[in-house]
């Protein structure tokens, strides 16, 4: 899971005419859920946002307080396109979770974060609509954030372990059986005549 979070003075969500949703002071996160997300990264991504330290404390000293710290809002946008991955210019979104199963999720998402949070000041946009996202970057301040990697199946497993064995072959240079036989090589002549098929010494000889 990926996410933008963005330190604001102000962020609004308008569809078409109609603005959706709008806060103060506070944060706008873009979000990105991946195909290969769980449980696990829905936990992490609510308590990094919600604990990051962007903001100043009462005596002015920066990067002191969280936005609950603050009692500031939040404004969460789900943005698929934050799992891109380009194939020369053009985007490819395969590795985004599908609408179908990425819409509970997200909802989940904002539930756990309204119940770390408070309720009231955790507010979303329009999920699959078209949206413009009106943001007032404070700072500006943006921060990338993005959960852990999952733990790697049996295959990608192999296939890692293969590539150090490779790795580690090259680290070594040639191996043993390999410079003892170069050793026991006799060494030719360039001037002689082998005397094998295809010779053409003795035909260079006057």
């Amino acid at each position: 899971m990926k996410a933008i979070v963005q330190r604001v003075s102000k962020a609004s969500v308008t569809v078409g005419e109609e603005q959706i949703s709008a806060i103060g002071k506070g944060i706008c996160v873009l979000l990105g859920i991946s195909v290969e997300d769980t449980q696990k990264d829905v936990e992490y991504m609510v308590r990094k946002i919600l604990n990051l330290r962007l903001f100043e404390d009462e005596n002015g000293k920066h990067w002191s307080k969280s936005v609950m710290d603050k009692q500031y809002e939040v404004l969460c946008v789900s943005q698929f396109t934050l799992q891109c991955i380009l194939k020369g210019n053009k985007p490819d979104y395969h590795s985004a979770m599908p609408a179908e199963q990425s819409q509970p999720f997200y909802n989940d998402l904002l539930e756990h974060m309204r119940k770390a949070y408070k309720p009231e000041l955790i507010k979303d946009g329009k999920f699959g609509a078209y949206m413009q996202v009106h943001i007032q970057n404070d700072g500006p301040v943006t921060i990338e954030l993005e959960s852990p990697a999952g733990p790697i199946d049996a295959k990608q497993q192999s296939k890692l372990e293969k590539q150090q064995r490779k790795e580690k072959m090259r680290a070594k240079g040639p191996s043993e059986s390999g410079k003892e036989k170069a050793a026991s090589r006799p060494k030719v002549d360039p001037s002689a005549s082998s005397g094998a098929e295809g010779d053409v010494s003795s035909e260079r000889e006057p």
